[in-house]
């Protein structure tokens, strides 16, 4: 006799629809997504977006096309929030790591941006629009998103502007044509930063909710996530300065680093920071 099979719908095994990730090289969200999956053995799909045209249209008909998104079946979150990624992941989630208080978060901020003018102004003019391996993204655009980060979390607490996607999107603002004026555009925004603590900062609430795209965050959060970011992506570019054949002057430390979030690669943690020897040389 055949055997029998149900056809019982309720005693069918549930059908779990597979997790998918959407990511592109260098970016400092999509990283930790997936370091977080990893670390707690969650296996998943992994979409490049620069690299899979199919996977790229499918980010951009469910969120845009901003990334990280984790994506299950029609459920999807914003990867930045650790909290959405863990419930899709079906990961338990008991909190997160217990966060910098607010004048460390600010401290470390400016001493990033610091560390960003030190280490910009060990890269050879001619050498500032090279591009990051495996992104369109130039080492002046590089410089540029990280003063932009901080520019967007003062924008929102100083001017209650919303924090958007397009916000990380941007292009060398139209007036930073030299080396000379990304160094001081940069040194604007530490000014700011540093001007901002000292006559507001200090004394803000930092537990309400952030006008952010990428979901429910405190400013607490918002200021840790912008700390961190900027951080990550100033790691990024001590590995350009090495690649370019010289010694970071100065990069961020276990001193400067300790506490925050960060990805465990500076990276990517399956593609190798490398620039193109021909054009390396051809700039230098």
């Amino acid at each position: 006799m055949a055997d029998m099979q149900s056809t019982n719908p309720q005693l069918e095994p549930l059908k779990v629809e597979p997790l998918k990730v959407y990511w592109q090289p260098g970016c400092t969200g999509c990283l930790r997504m997936k370091e977080f999956l990893t670390r707690h053995n969650v296996e998943f799909i992994s979409v490049n977006v620069l690299e899979d045209r199919e996977g790229l249209e499918e980010l951009v008909a469910l969120a845009g096309r901003h990334v990280p998104i984790a994506r299950r079946g029609k459920d999807w979150v914003d990867g930045q929030v650790l909290a959405d990624l863990a419930r899709i992941a079906g990961i338990p989630w008991g909190g997160g790591t217990k966060m910098l208080a607010p004048p460390e978060l600010a401290k470390r901020a400016q001493t990033v941006l610091a560390t960003v003018e030190r280490l910009t102004r060990q890269i050879p003019e001619k050498q500032l629009d090279l591009e990051l391996p495996d992104r369109p993204r130039s080492f002046r655009q590089l410089v540029a998103h990280i003063a932009q980060i901080d520019e967007a979390f003062l924008d929102l607490v100083e001017h209650g502007t919303r924090l958007e996607f397009a916000a990380y999107n941007q292009d060398v603002p139209a007036n930073v044509k030299s080396k000379e004026d990304l160094l001081e555009y940069v040194e604007s925004v530490r000014v700011r930063l540093q001007a901002w603590w000292q006559d507001k900062g200090h004394a803000t609430d930092f537990s309400p909710q952030a006008n952010v795209y990428y979901g429910a965050q405190s400013l607490h959060e918002f200021l840790e996530r912008s700390t961190w970011h900027t951080a990550q992506h100033t790691r990024q570019l001590a590995l350009v300065v090495e690649a370019l054949g010289m010694k970071p002057d100065r990069p961020l430390g276990e001193a400067e680093l300790a506490g925050l979030p960060l990805p465990t690669h500076a990276w990517e943690d399956t593609l190798e920071f490398s620039l193109r020897g021909a054009a390396v040389a051809a700039a230098a």
